[in-house]
């Protein structure tokens, strides 16, 4: 049995994805750093009665993430697809963070989504087909918002250099960009963002798209 896990499965866009797929009958495993959100996102998923995993880690402990994937893997089987959705959303000038607030910043940004997407995508590539989506955004820079346009712009990078590598062996590796701040009922409702990943992952390998922007 094999199914989604979602790192980063929070309110908002993340438990928006886990439901998704939950509603098309896969196992979900949902990572969190908050054991509270773990709990609140998994009881969101019971009246699609598929399995739910249930993880505490944070992105940018290496090795708790990747326990985590393990767990997932152990309790599911290696993921159909893989969603990476944590993020540090702030608003910061030039000059305004100190050198470890911007590393602070790039560790959940890109270095997560980096040791989410090296520790899945070979077993993805062993098996011939799967999907890693992350979550991306600010399509241009924006000065009021550098750490996370400086993230954006660098998980973007991170996501070819992993379809590149990965892409032949039948991983799609892909980024759904958001150009706005996700609220309910607006032009950026989690729910409809989240359609974009599920149409992703069930895309034909001859019809792959690499970035969605909503």
């Amino acid at each position: 049995m094999s199914g989604a896990v979602v790192v980063g499965a929070g309110p908002g866009i993340g438990r928006a994805v886990a439901a998704r797929f939950a509603r098309e009958g896969l196992p979900v495993a949902v990572i969190a750093r908050r054991a509270r959100t773990v709990r609140d996102t998994a009881a969101t998923l019971r009246e699609f009665a598929v399995p739910v995993v249930e993880l505490v880690a944070d992105s940018t402990d290496e090795a708790g993430l990747r326990a985590a994937l393990d767990k997932a893997a152990a309790e599911l089987g290696p993921p159909d697809v893989l969603v990476y959705n944590a993020a540090v959303i702030q608003a910061d000038g030039v000059g305004d963070l100190t050198a470890r607030g911007h590393l602070d910043a790039y560790a959940v940004n890109v270095v997560g989504a980096h040791t989410a997407a090296a520790h899945v995508a070979p077993w993805m590539a062993e098996r011939g087909h799967g999907t890693i989506i992350v979550t991306g955004g600010m399509p241009a820079p924006v000065p009021g918002y550098v750490s996370l346009s400086i993230g954006k712009a660098a998980v973007r990078t991170l996501l070819r250099l992993v379809a590149e590598q990965f892409g032949p062996s039948g991983v799609h590796v892909a980024t759904v960009t958001v150009r706005g701040a996700v609220a309910p009922g607006t032009d950026y409702d989690p729910d409809d963002i989240a359609e974009h990943y599920w149409r992703l992952h069930a895309q034909p390998a001859g019809a792959w798209e690499f970035e969605v922007v909503h």
